[in-house]
């Protein structure tokens, strides 16, 4: 039997792209996921997560990353939805593997509904559920690799940008980025998605600044 884990990593910050991860994995290489220990990546610390991450490449048959930039995330955020967004690419990883039974970390209160989203896109039947990258080695694994590969991408913008923080908006670091690039570029940086509150408020406060 041949399993396809999906997990997405970055679908909440202010700053940086959503990367989605599919996995693909016999019985076997998911008994050597469980003896190396992955699991949630956000349960597990940085340098355990890169640690991981090596490993998991060298165990499993196969993976792919997709990296869904910001200004993607804006125009589906202001359109049909940033489920459908992730469904639309989800699909595509399923349509690139050969395999028995696909299961990925499914967002939102209703998982059954997005699952159903997926089946419509692929005409396949795949196990959606909340916090599957908890209970399913191959799902653990497609996390570890999407949060290390995110993980990067921020670390690369900080070469470029300076301090920028996390990227997350509950982050005073990130905050007070935004809010400097805003006042000495008179705009926000293309890494940030626009549509985010943060974002509109920091954006709008220049507006008004301005007036």
């Amino acid at each position: 039997m041949r399993y396809l884990g999906i997990d997405e990593a970055g679908r909440g910050p202010v700053i940086g792209p959503m990367v989605i991860c599919g996995v693909l994995a016999d019985e076997e290489s998911i008994r050597k996921l469980v003896e190396i220990g992955v699991r949630d990546s956000k349960l597990l610390r940085p340098n355990r997560r890169k640690e991981l991450s090596e490993k998991v490449k060298d165990v499993v048959i196969d993976y792919m990353l997709l990296e869904i930039s910001p200004k993607e995330i804006d125009i589906a955020v202001l359109g049909r939805g940033l489920n459908r967004l992730e469904a639309k690419k989800m699909a595509y990883i399923i349509s690139k593997f050969d395999f028995d039974i696909a299961i990925v970390d499914a967002p939102g209160r209703k998982p059954e509904r997005f699952g159903y989203m997926l089946k419509r896109l692929t005409g396949k039947e795949v196990i959606a559920e909340n916090f599957a990258d908890r209970r399913y080695p191959v799902v653990s694994a497609a996390s570890i690799l999407a949060k290390v590969r995110r993980d990067e991408i921020i670390r690369e913008y900080g070469e470029i940008y300076g301090d920028i923080g996390s990227g997350y908006s509950s982050d005073k670091r990130t905050v007070i980025f935004l809010k400097r690039y805003m006042e000495e570029h008179g705009d926000l940086p293309e890494i940030v998605r626009r549509s985010w509150r943060t974002s509109r408020e920091i954006l709008s406060d220049l507006t008004k600044f301005l007036k």
